[in-house]
């Protein structure tokens, strides 16, 4: 793999939900600058060989991890794993979510309940588990990835929104926490980015809001997420949501 500055050569970094769409993009754009990319995946063990096969292939360095990040056992194992594997952990972005969408009145307690538990409890259980190796090292990036949605909130996805709102309340609390040990905590805002999640939205109606026009690729997000995973470029930025969303929330 070339690249004109191997920002992050050296630096291990874990990808939650990292077998597709977004997390797939921000494996290789990591990946492409230096960085040993650890895809972990829950259920889909062919698609993550697949990106470790594309990311080796293109001369990087890369392996598979199984864990369910809702899970405090298995993200305790993710970790122990990656750390007997690599010796460290300099990047972890929590991207792993789903949705189960629903209006209010007829959400059943289950459906809110499995978003919150994976779209913001992982954040929290991943977060903690690599707290105890960053802090000790004094240097680490963190970046998790919220969603528009948290910050306009949306009809039907009252569990989802709640949960992305959550994971920038724990971004800015634990940014506070962990910056006199060096580590940033930042997130990053998507908006309607093409990707199996968004492939049955009514685009007509949603494009209205954008003021670009149309919706973004997953490679949009994975070069946020590059640019605050690098020391040269953000080491001096903490508990920030970066939105990338063509202009449609603008605050």
């Amino acid at each position: 793999m070339t690249s004109a500055s191997l920002l992050l050569k050296g630096q291990t970094a874990i990808i939650t939900g990292a077998s597709r769409g977004i997390g797939k993009a921000i494996a290789l754009s990591l990946a492409e600058v230096g960085a040993e990319v650890v895809v972990n995946y829950s259920s889909s063990p062919e698609s993550a060989k697949e990106v470790v096969s594309l990311i080796e292939r293109l001369g990087g360095k890369a392996y598979s991890v199984q864990a369910n990040v809702s899970n405090e056992s298995s993200v305790e194992k993710l970790i122990n794993t990656v750390l007997e594997k690599s010796g460290q952990i300099n990047i972890l972005v929590n991207n792993a979510g789903i949705t189960n969408d629903g209006l209010l009145m007829r959400m059943k307690t289950e459906d809110w309940q499995s978003v919150i538990n994976l779209n913001l409890t992982g954040v929290f259980l991943c977060t903690k588990a690599v707290s105890r190796t960053m802090l000790k090292r004094k240097q680490g990036r963190i970046i998790n990835i919220t969603s528009v949605v948290g910050l306009m909130g949306n009809a039907g996805q009252s569990n989802y929104a709640s949960a992305k709102a959550g994971v920038i309340g724990l971004t800015k609390s634990t940014a506070k926490e962990f910056a006199s040990r060096g580590i940033t905590v930042n997130a990053v805002a998507p908006g309607f980015i093409k990707t199996d999640m968004t492939k049955d939205l009514h685009a007509d109606q949603i494009l209205s809001a954008i003021p670009l026009g149309h919706f973004g690729d997953p490679e949009h997000v994975a070069g946020a997420v590059r640019f605050l995973a690098s020391d040269k470029a953000a080491s001096y930025i903490t508990g920030q949501v970066l939105q990338v969303d063509g202009g449609m929330v603008m605050s």
